[in-house]
């Protein structure tokens, strides 16, 4: 499997790296509904068994659990991968999240503890609220980096403007945005900073948390658990939720011609911008995760991504 470098580091990603949102479980703000956490390691193991050698999980994910379940997995996996992870959003003893960037150094000893490394491969801060501390944190997180504590630091949801911020203070190794067919909002302006500026960008959420993925039904959606945050996102509601099917349905037209899913066509569209190091992709058990797996290879052809351009222009906004 072809690596790509990540902006100024020396980490070599695979196109697609391991996602671990929701392995982190249910009963929180942001939480995917119940996760058995045996299938949630026999997924990283069959990740890495295929060839994947990054994880990106958070703090925040489950609360710590995600951080800890990937700790589990670690112990047995048969290759180390690159951990990377996050900081800036915390929680209460209610269990009730919120934007902070004044605990970073905790987080990230914490973050440490859970997990079980001497040092976090790449440490990013997951959002820039509020944003008058932006530049308070990025010092700290560079601190961090100069202590070995983090091996490389980078940002995730940034603004052009926010990343020009933090450059004045400490390089940054990469961005972690957004970014599917469904949501193309950093393609005028932060694609093309961070191609310009050699940073990074691992894209998250290729298929849309789920919507691209040719799987999801109008009564999968009304069957989401009660903790599953995407019962409330605008996606997931009408009259965007036939759009978007329509578009998985699309797409999946096109992956049977190669034998692959429509997911696959959503990893690999996403690839296909030249600023896009690699992408994220959850998996909740080793079958997902090898449905998905042909995303770190196959690539669409232009006529292909051309009927696609095509395609949402017409029916996506």
């Amino acid at each position: 499997m072809e690596k790509k470098q990540l902006g100024n580091s020396d980490l070599a990603l695979t196109p697609i790296g391991f996602g671990a949102w929701a392995i982190g479980g249910g009963d929180w703000q942001f939480a995917w509904g119940p996760q058995n956490d045996t299938d949630s390691i026999a997924a990283i193991h069959k990740a890495l068994d295929l060839g994947i050698n990054w994880i990106d999980t958070a703090a925040v994910y489950g609360l710590g659990h995600s951080e800890e379940v990937v700790a589990r997995a670690l112990k047995t996996a048969s290759q180390k991968p690159y951990v990377l992870t996050k900081c800036g959003l915390v929680w209460n003893e209610k269990r009730e999240v919120t934007n902070s960037l004044k605990q970073v150094r905790r987080e990230c000893e914490d973050s440490l503890r859970r997990l079980g490394v001497e040092a976090i491969d790449l440490y990013q801060m997951h959002w820039p609220k509020p944003d008058e501390d932006v530049e308070e944190a990025w010092g700290v997180m560079a601190d961090l980096k100069k202590e070995g504590k983090v091996r490389w630091i980078g940002v995730s949801n940034f603004s052009v403007s926010q990343m020009e911020r933090a450059m004045k203070i400490a390089p940054i190794t990469s961005n972690q945005p957004p970014y599917s067919m469904l949501n193309r909002s950093i393609e005028a302006e932060v694609l093309p900073f961070c191609e310009k500026n050699g940073i990074g960008t691992i894209s998250y959420a290729p298929m849309h948390s789920g919507l691209l993925t040719g799987a999801m039904t109008k009564e999968r959606v009304a069957n989401f658990p009660k903790d599953d945050f995407r019962r409330n996102a605008k996606n997931y509601q009408e009259p965007l939720l036939s759009r978007n099917i329509a578009v998985a349905e699309f797409i999946g037209e096109i992956g049977k011609r190669h034998g692959v899913s429509a997911g696959v066509v959503a990893i690999a569209w996403v690839r296909h911008h030249s600023a896009v190091t690699a992408a994220i992709v959850g998996g909740r058990s080793a079958k997902q995760v090898e449905g998905v797996i042909p995303g770190a290879t196959f690539r669409l052809s232009e006529e292909e991504f051309g009927e696609i351009q095509a395609y949402l222009k017409e029916h996506v906004s």
